[in-house]
Order: structure tokens, then C-alpha cells, then sequence
């Protein structure tokens, strides 16, 4: 029997109902360690923790295609929350099922991950050695993301993901009516 004594749950203030920030991006690859492999190459990645791994059961059925909006038969063969810099980590996924190819930057839905980065070039370098294939050369940002210093490329990861490399080195300015800052992870502690 319930307690009579309870209260009411709390409603959440304004600001409780509101996100503080991005803690993490998800992918789908087809083969978590070579995706691993290319993140921690390409981009100095590291793994936190297997979320999911060939030793635990598929995470798969009605309920789960409902929960996360999977097809029907597919199974979550394994999981891995990785960690490249600071800012959001990445939820990797190996997905046995129905699939399509990576989206690219003109279709709907979340097309790119850019990571910040201080030597562009080098970094640029660095994820092509390690699978990737860049797309251009590097070039200038946005307007607002334009100053001095500035430059960004786009390089295709194995499995298909656009990964942007980005540095604004004299960072962003703002017009008058801008509302917020855009957040820029902080420089490496010495």
C-alpha cells in the first residue's frame, strides 16, 4: 500500500528542463575495432569503456527497435563510448541489420563531427594516414568563424562519416544581435 504521507514529485525549474550541454555523438561503423583503430590514430582517441562487447548478449527485439527507432532484426552486436580531446565523446556502435550508406552534408539529419584542432595541417595528415580520405585541401571557414588563422577541411572516414578538422586560432566574432558564444574546447594544459 502506498504511503499517505508522500508528496508530489517536484516539477523541474526552467533552467533544470534544459540541457547543459552535448555529452555524446553516436555512429554506426561496420567494424568497431578498425573504427576504433582509425579514431585513435587519425585523432589521439581513447577508449572510456565497452558499453556492449561480443561477449554480452545482441542487444536487439521489439522493445529495443522501438526504444532506440532500430528496423526490424537488427541487433546491436557491440557498443564503445570513445574519447578524443575534450567536449562530447563518441558512442561507436557495430549494428548487425538493415542498413544504408553515411549520409552526406546536404541530407537531413546529423551529417558531420568536427574537432578543433591547433595544427590543422598536421592534424590533416595525421587522419589521412591513419584511412581517411580528405576531400579538399584545407580552406577558409564561415563568415563570423574568419579571422586570422583560420581554416577547416572535411575528410571521410572508412566507414563513410565526414569528419570536419577546424581551427580559429584568433576565434570567432559576433554580430550585435548574437545571442551566445559558440563554445571552443580550451587549450591544452602545459
Amino acid at each position: 500500500m502506498p504511503d499517505q504521507n508522500t508528496t508530489a514529485p517536484r516539477s523541474p525549474s526552467a533552467a533544470e528542463a534544459l540541457p547543459r550541454g552535448i555529452n555524446h555523438i553516436g555512429i554506426t561503423v561496420p567494424d568497431l575495432d578498425e573504427a576504433t583503430r582509425f579514431l585513435k590514430e587519425g585523432l589521439g582517441a581513447k577508449v572510456a569503456y565497452d558499453g556492449l562487447t561480443t561477449d554480452d548478449a545482441p542487444r536487439c527485439g521489439a522493445e529495443t527497435e522501438r526504444q532506440l527507432g532500430l528496423p526490424s532484426g537488427a541487433k546491436i552486436r557491440r557498443q564503445r563510448m570513445i574519447v578524443a580531446g575534450t567536449g562530447p565523446s563518441l558512442e561507436v556502435f557495430e549494428i548487425e541489420g538493415q542498413q544504408r550508406p553515411a549520409i552526406g552534408l546536404a541530407d537531413f539529419g546529423l551529417n558531420h563531427v568536427s574537432f578543433y584542432v591547433d595544427d590543422i595541417e598536421a592534424s590533416l595528415a595525421r587522419l589521412v594516414a591513419a584511412g581517411g580520405e580528405a576531400l579538399s585541401e584545407v580552406h577558409g571557414n564561415s563568415r563570423y568563424e574568419d579571422s586570422p588563422g583560420n581554416g577547416s577541411v572535411y575528410v571521410r572516414a572508412p566507414w563513410g562519416t565526414l569528419i570536419e578538422l577546424q581551427t580559429i586560432p584568433s576565434g570567432h566574432y559576433y554580430p550585435k544581435d548574437s545571442e551566445a558564444t559558440v563554445w571552443v574546447p580550451p587549450e591544452p594544459s602545459a
